[in-house]
This record gives structure tokens, C-alpha cells and sequence, in this order.
């Protein structure tokens, strides 16, 4: 509290280290999404093989968390699964996406609720095409996790231009790689498309 010449208390913001806190979200990952061009195109493509690979460990049942299946090795598994999310994004490998998911995924969001697999794919796709079309790129500059929830923030920005046509904040509650994804909450807003014409859909690969 400080006194002014006029007899008045002043309260004072003590600023001392509030902006010394900067956090690498990717520091114990295997590869950064934070901004554009930090990934080399080999470590791309053997992210994109792992994620292939993920994909056959997924179990029919969603498996128990148990002493055989710990919250920990989940979390380990998610910050390893991570990364290959990121590059099937900007790759556009829709297909890859949707085998994250479970059959009965429910995903929460202002265009659903959405349940199961069928209810959200035309939507999701038109999603995909646009953050994933030529001469735009996707970034995570945020990303946690905890147990079975990660949670991240994303944008698109213009390669030319910097706009950002598009960003929002999702968490997916995955159960590693043997139980995949069975709860996602998400809010996305597009600045500059709404939907993809068919050109850019014809440049997702799906299943």
C-alpha cells in the first residue's frame, strides 16, 4: 500500500515474477507442435507410423485400470500418442483420426452432442479439410495432461498472411493405446470458412 501526496491509499500490483513463468508444454515430447516448421519430414513420416501402429493396439472392450493397466502407464502412453496426433492432423489422415476414436465415442461440442462414430463424420470431416488445406498450418501451443485427459489449444494460421482461421480448446479423456479415445469435449470457431468446398474434402484420406 502506498500513501499519495493527497492522503489517499494506493494499492500497488506486485509484479515480481508474474511474468518469469514460461512452461514448454513439449519438453519431455518427442517432437514440438507448438508452431509451424519444427518437425523434420523423416520424424513426420515415423510419427505417422506410429500412429498406424497405435491403432491395431485398440481392444474391443475398453480395459479396466487396474495394477496390470496403471493411471501412469496411461499417461505415459497418451504423451507418446500425442505427437502422432498432431502430424495425422496436418497430414490430413482422417483415417487415422477416426481409429483414435471407440465405437462408442461421445463427443461433446456446439454443433452436437454426437454419439458413436456416424452422427459427426460428414461434420468432422469438413473440420479436417479446412485446418489441414494447402498453405495453412496447425499448432498446439498448449497441451496437458492428466491420467486419461489431455487437454490442448489449437489454432490454423495462414502461411502467407498469419490470420487465424480457425482455433479452439478440446480435451479427450483416452484410455492409452489400448483403450483409445471414448470422450472428447471441444470448442472451435472458424474465422474465415465455415465449410470446405470439395476440392480440399477430396484431399482427406479416410478410412
Amino acid at each position: 500500500m502506498v500513501s499519495t501526496t493527497n492522503g489517499s491509499n494506493t494499492a500497488v500490483l506486485n509484479t515480481e515474477g508474474i511474468f518469469n513463468k514460461r512452461t514448454n508444454y513439449y519438453k519431455d515430447l518427442v517432437a514440438d507442435y507448438s508452431r509451424p516448421n519444427l518437425v523434420s519430414p523423416n520424424l513426420a513420416k515415423q510419427l505417422i507410423e506410429q500412429a498406424e501402429n497405435m491403432l491395431a493396439m485398440k481392444e474391443e472392450t475398453l480395459p479396466l485400470i487396474d495394477s496390470n493397466y496403471t493411471i501412469e502407464q496411461i499417461e505415459r502412453e497418451n504423451k507418446e500418442w500425442w505427437p502422432t496426433h498432431c502430424e495425422a492432423l496436418r497430414q490430413g489422415r482422417g483415417d487415422i483420426l477416426t481409429g483414435e476414436y471407440r465405437d462408442d465415442l461421445v463427443y461433446l461440442c456446439q454443433d452436437g452432442p454426437y454419439s458413436g462414430l456416424e452422427q459427426q463424420k460428414e461434420r468432422e470431416q469438413h473440420w479436417w479439410a479446412l485446418i489441414a488445406q494447402p498453405g495453412v498450418t496447425m499448432a498446439w501451443p498448449i497441451v496437458m495432461f492428466h491420467g486419461e485427459f489431455t487437454y490442448f489449444e489449437w489454432k490454423c494460421e495462414d502461411d502467407e498472411t498469419n490470420e487465424t482461421i480457425a482455433k479452439g480448446n478440446v480435451t479427450w479423456v483416452r484410455r492409452g493405446h489400448r483403450g483409445g479415445c471414448y470422450l472428447k469435449t471441444e470448442q472451435l470457431t472458424f474465422y474465415r470458412d465455415v465449410f470446405a468446398p470439395s476440392k480440399l474434402l477430396n484431399l482427406i484420406t479416410t478410412a
